[in-house]
């Protein structure tokens, strides 16, 4: 929990000296560290994109069976909670930038797993890896935005991850309705290749480098990020004092959870992130050319008319976050997507009893659209942002 405090409850202080301040400059350098950052939320997007077009040919040319697909589909969220819950460890011990590359070891390896699979075994054991990189990347990747931006620039620059994700998904979608399971494992490889070389010219984290006592490298790093002719003394500063304060914070344990104060804060960080998790949303992503080809209509069509629903969706949903408020973006949100479930469901319950039954496809499509475009307008990411904001000042 102790990545999870926020500095202005430290440094009440120095928060109205910096209302003062000049705003930091965009550089080079900080916009081409944030561009190899994001692309490890790429792969995380194509990682979940990936089983739902290739379901027809991987079960063709492996004779899988249902179950054995839905095994490869399923087991990349196993790998996935392993990962994530290994990330935080991994990232304090080695640093952002070596844990990203540690993660994208794991997805290679398991795209190649993939690739190369002739039996469901090996597809299982690709998808695991593949999935425990990508549980890490959903840690780190976001953190280490948020460490490398200056506070003005902050809220906009993490959106650009959740955009990723999104635009993976889609894009592995749009590729998959077009080209083998094979290739499509091999055009996985790209953006973690991208990202492992990228790495070796980005700077690390100012503030994990701060974190460990590597001072120097701190201010080289900082320098870098903020441009040669920038002033980084005040927030060298400010990042110094706010890590000389957490040093002396006591590491809180999971059963500090479970006081009375925090029990407001809990319930509604883990009822939303329930809610997302609970509300379909991998039903829908890993087997969504499935539920096309069973509603009769056709998947390609389908696949490219989600791609053409998720990016500008997730687009909105970015611009209103701050305009709206988080709360009634969540509610229309959760509306839309319980509303394409239900749309989803009366397709087939209809199909049982041979009613509708040339309209029940059109009725799947727009459930499932209606579900797609709802998840990305706000379920997909606000959930993340409420449980970074809705924490009480003792955490």
């Amino acid at each position: 929990m102790r990545e999870e405090i926020d500095e202005a409850d430290l440094a009440p202080e120095t928060s109205l000296i910096n209302k003062g301040n000049q705003e930091s400059p965009t550089t080079t350098t900080l916009l081409f560290t944030t561009l190899v950052a994001v692309s490890g939320s790429f792969v995380f997007g194509s990682a979940i994109g990936y089983s739902s077009p290739v379901q027809s040919d991987l079960t063709k040319d492996l004779n899988l069976s249902v179950a054995e697909y839905s095994l490869f589909g399923s087991i990349l969220t196993i790998g996935a909670m392993i990962g994530a819950a290994m990330s935080g460890r991994i990232a304090d011990l080695i640093g952002r930038r070596a844990t990203m590359g540690f993660s994208e070891m794991f997805c290679i390896l398991g795209w190649l797993a993939i690739y190369l699979s002739k039996v469901a075994i090996w597809l299982d054991v690709g998808r695991f890896l593949v999935g425990y990189g990508m549980g890490v990347l959903s840690f780190v990747v976001p953190v280490y935005i948020a460490e490398i931006t200056p506070k003005e620039l902050r809220g906009g620059f993490t959106t650009v991850h959740q955009l990723m994700i999104c635009l993976g998904v889609s894009v592995t979608y749009l590729l998959g309705s077009f080209i083998g399971w094979r290739i499509l494992a091999l055009i996985g490889m790209v953006p973690c290749v991208i990202q492992m070389m990228g790495l070796f010219i980005v700077p690390e984290s100012p503030r994990w480098l701060a974190k460990v006592g590597r001072w120097e490298e701190f201010e080289i790093a900082l320098q870098r990020l903020r441009g040669e002719s920038s002033d980084i003394s005040y927030e060298s500063r400010e990042i110094k004092d706010y890590t000389r304060r957490l040093t002396h914070l006591s590491e809180g344990s999971i059963v500090d959870l479970f006081q009375r104060r925090y029990a407001k804060s809990l319930f509604v960080g883990v009822g939303l992130m329930v809610l997302q998790q609970f509300g379909g949303v991998n039903g829908i992503a890993f087997y969504a050319s499935s539920i096309f080809e069973s509603a009769g209509f056709f998947s390609k069509i389908g696949m490219i008319a989600m791609v053409a629903v998720q990016i500008p969706m997730t687009t909105i949903g970015v611009l209103l976050m701050d305009k709206s408020g988080r709360r009634p973006l969540l509610l229309v949100s959760a509306t839309g997507t319980c509303i394409g479930c239900f749309l989803v469901g009366l397709s087939f319950s209809l199909q049982l009893v041979s009613l509708l039954s040339g309209e029940t496809s059109y009725i799947a499509l727009t459930g499932v659209l209606m579900y797609t475009g709802s998840f990305s307008l706000g379920m997909g990411g606000i959930p993340w942002v409420i449980m970074s904001e809705d924490q009480p000042e003792a955490w």
